[in-house]
């Protein structure tokens, strides 16, 4: 999507906010102010705006790729996100008949159905522990939806926000052991692995159960046409409202900026020291300097001349499939990652729009985009390790390679300065950081500076496309510098 031209802008100098950076927080601040009625100005570095919500002919024409996030189940639930007619700006979304496949060497497979029954079901004996964890979070979760994405705070439904936690802040090797089958088992380490981090680590139990709840609630769903198609739309609902969009403008400096009364950052703590240290205390700037980034990823797109041909048939119903067979295979896996080493059989995350998007390649051919987590900062080639691990459930697969597009951790960062080091999260999201994200202050969003904000997924609640950690630093800004509350979100 193309932005006004800079000469446009420039004709008014001062802005109410100013937001930089245009990842679905910063969209997501800066419609929460023009909604407030201010006049907003949003600064993008790149060409195109969208952060990780960007999609490209990455490998061969026609052929249509998302550059970094792909599937969208925070998105959908999104609190804020529901609260816009996203749909009237071209936003489709597309959900595959199950959520996520995790298939086995034995050729079965375990997967996420949108129904909690029906997943139970498939796990055999499981079966009830997998009812007794899941119905009551999927029943609870639109009241704590909220409280969970959000900055620490007295919640709304403290009862249901409690049972929940005393399953979030445990370790998932530890809530693992309510499950007895492989499929069990494994089904839950694919989707605790989400979280980057050892599964012996407490709070990794958090991703898998805020997922799983959202795979039935709402499903993992793909945005018709690439993931761009969600930026967009955000960006076409902020310009509606009369907001106000400057791309190719990499702010290195505050004096870059027009004037503004607020200005809401969405980058991580190390581009805000760059851009805007002098202005901060010595005990906020010890802080952010200490603030530690986590895995970085390794990417692969490929184009296909046919599906994948997965030994299982339901990983070919499925959006996402997790590759990585056993629980105990997946926790080797993300702890010599986590030890800076990096495993012969990495956990790999896949999805094959195409299968449930044409649009995204020519008539009979198709894509598929593919990660693991690799150490922070990582050189290494991991095109062989994650192409065998994909082979290993797919005989056959590659074979049906026309073209691939690969990107280490360096081009990640290249690609989007939030990844540092390849780190897709804006941070590791361990109890170290779970409520000090970027640093232990009263509002997580607002720095020592007066005026000057940080909106990115290194605040509460973290990384995912959901926009929350940008309308909840919007809703902070409104208040201290503008005395206005912003329009709840539930």
């Amino acid at each position: 999507m193309k932005s006004v031209t800079i000469k446009m802008l420039l004709k008014k100098k001062d802005y109410d906010a100013i937001i930089v950076g245009s990842g679905p927080n910063g969209l997501a601040a800066a419609i929460t102010m023009q909604q407030a009625g201010l006049s907003v100005l949003l600064v993008e570095a790149k060409e195109v705006i969208g952060g990780g919500l960007r999609s490209a002919e990455l490998t061969l024409p026609h052929f249509v790729h998302d550059v970094c996030s792909a599937i969208h189940p925070l998105a959908i639930g999104s609190p804020f996100f529901k609260t816009l007619p996203l749909e009237q700006y071209g936003l489709q979304f597309i959900n595959p008949t199950i959520a996520a496949a995790h298939p086995f060497d034995d050729g079965t497979a375990a997967a996420l159905h949108h129904s909690v029954e029906q997943t139970a079901q498939l796990l055999g004996s499981d079966e009830l522990s997998y009812l007794r964890l899941l119905k009551p979070l999927v029943k609870d979760w639109p009241g704590i939806a909220a409280d969970v994405l959000g900055p620490l705070r007295f919640p709304k439904k403290p009862f249901d926000m409690a049972r929940f936690g005393l399953h979030a802040l445990t370790s998932a090797t530890q809530l693992a052991q309510r499950f007895g089958t492989k499929e069990g088992k494994g089904l839950w380490a694919g989707m605790s692995a989400h979280s980057m981090q050892p599964l012996s680590n407490a709070t990794t139990s958090a991703i898998g159960l805020v997922l799983m709840a959202a795979g039935h609630l709402g499903g993992w769903p793909i945005p018709k046409g690439g993931s761009s198609a969600i930026a967009n739309a955000l960006a076409s609902c902020f310009i509606s409202l009369g907001g106000a969009i400057e791309t190719n403008l990499y702010v290195r400096s505050l004096h870059q900026l027009p004037s503004a009364h607020a200005i809401l950052f969405d980058v991580t703590p190390r581009q805000l020291l760059q851009i805007a240290g002098h202005t901060f205390s010595s005990l906020y700037k010890w802080q952010l300097e200490r603030y530690r980034y986590g895995m970085g990823v390794f990417k692969i797109d490929w184009a296909l001349d046919e599906p994948i041909p997965f030994t299982a048939p339901v990983c070919l119903q499925a959006g996402t499939v997790h590759l990585g067979n056993t629980l105990e295979e997946i926790a080797a896996s993300e702890q010599l990652t986590a030890a800076g080493k990096h495993p012969q059989k990495p956990f790999v995350l896949l999805t094959q729009q195409s299968l449930f998007d044409p649009s995204r390649a020519p008539e009979g051919k198709h894509t598929a985009w593919a990660y693991c987590h690799v150490p922070n900062g990582s050189k290494m080639d991991m095109t062989e390790h994650i192409e065998k691990q994909v082979e290993r459930f797919a005989p056959g697969f590659r074979e049906r390679i026309l073209c691939r597009h690969v990107m280490d951790t360096a081009q990640i960062e290249a690609y989007n300065p939030n990844y540092i080091g390849g780190d897709i999260n804006g941070g590791i999201i361990d109890a170290g950081q779970l409520f000090t994200r970027p640093a232990l202050r009263l509002s997580p969003y607002k720095t020592s500076a007066k005026g000057i904000y940080i909106c990115s997924s290194s605040t509460p609640p973290g990384g995912g496309v959901h926009g929350m950690c940008g309308y909840h630093a919007a809703k902070r800004a409104l208040k201290d510098v503008f005395n206005i509350q912003a329009q709840p979100v539930h």
